[in-house]
């Protein structure tokens, strides 16, 4: 007799899935109803399709041949154009349940994550995720169909944040089973050492792949605007600290923001396209980041 869905996943799991589908339709379909232009197609060898003109496309792909027989606009589509590659990885270590407000730091990486799926297979690209702590949890495989959709959701709702971060072996896994070139966007909080980090995406990029690094960050850990007396519990066995966080706030905050800067100049030397999120940063702020980036690579990937 087969299982019925509440026993495959549990029900919060579903609930969590049915809204983290609904937010990605809703942020992508809105986001994309606003941009004049599609970032998305680049050049191709391999002709398979006209479709109508939009006020928007790049003139110079418009077929005036056929425009003069029917006195319409059209532009040329391409086989290559629906073969991008991407892998999403997602910071599950016990750091991600990390949250001073509704959300945690793996409940917007998840967010993150859906929206990108759902944007990329919207123009039949293919994805696949990986869920990681000190390994690789779960996996979706690589996919482009529509229905691939609900797989990385279910995925993703299955998760909870637990364990350390093993960056360097996870980074060095994927370099090693990603044997074409894509995409890789890493979403995560970064809270591990920075070598290690480095190590694994030169790794990457060496291999041929485009890195994309969106790191997750709760407002808190940005700002430190605690106040009295405060227990602080470390996540992933580091501990605890009772303190007046004001004695603290110059040191942590001169200590967070080398951090930061050391992350970005080293993915700026290595042509790592990098950003920091908060947690309360609007989602469509990531896609408009997103969307930039891949204006820049068109064709460079294919």
């Amino acid at each position: 007799m087969p299982k019925s869905t509440d026993q495959i996943l549990p029900s919060d799991a579903i609930s969590r899935i049915s809204r983290l589908e609904v937010q990605a339709r809703q942020i992508v379909e809105g986001f994309l109803s606003g941009q004049h232009r599609s970032p998305y197609f680049g050049q191709s060898i391999e002709f398979v399709q006209h479709r109508e003109y939009v006020p928007g496309d790049d003139i110079r792909r418009i077929d005036w041949k056929a425009w003069s027989k029917t006195d319409k606009y059209y532009v040329k589509q391409y086989e290559e154009e629906t073969n991008l590659r991407t892998t999403i990885l997602v910071d599950a270590s016990e750091s991600m349940q990390f949250s001073s407000s509704e959300i945690s730091k793996y409940d917007y990486a998840s967010s993150i994550a859906a929206c990108l799926t759902y944007l990329l297979l919207r123009q039949s690209d293919a994805v696949s995720l990986s869920v990681f702590d000190e390994e690789i949890r779960r996996r979706a495989p690589s996919r482009s169909r529509h229905t691939h959709l609900g797989t990385i959701l279910s995925v993703l709702a299955e998760e909870r944040a637990s364990k350390k971060t093993s960056m360097y072996q996870l980074l060095r896994t994927v370099a090693d089973e990603k044997t074409e070139k894509g995409m890789v966007v890493l979403v995560s909080d970064l809270f591990v050492p920075v070598e290690d980090l480095f190590r694994g995406l030169r790794m990457l990029k060496k291999r041929g792949h485009e890195v994309l690094l969106f790191h997750v960050l709760d407002d808190q850990e940005l700002d430190f605007n605690y106040s009295g007396t405060t227990r602080f519990e470390g996540l992933e066995d580091v501990g605890e600290l009772t303190c007046d966080p004001k004695s603290l706030r110059d040191g942590y905050q001169a200590a967070m923001n080398a951090f930061l800067d050391e992350v970005r100049r080293r993915c700026a030397r290595n042509m790592i396209d990098y950003q920091t999120i908060r947690t309360s940063e609007p989602l469509d702020a990531v896609l408009r980041h997103y969307m930039n980036h891949r204006v820049g690579l068109r064709g460079s990937i294919r």
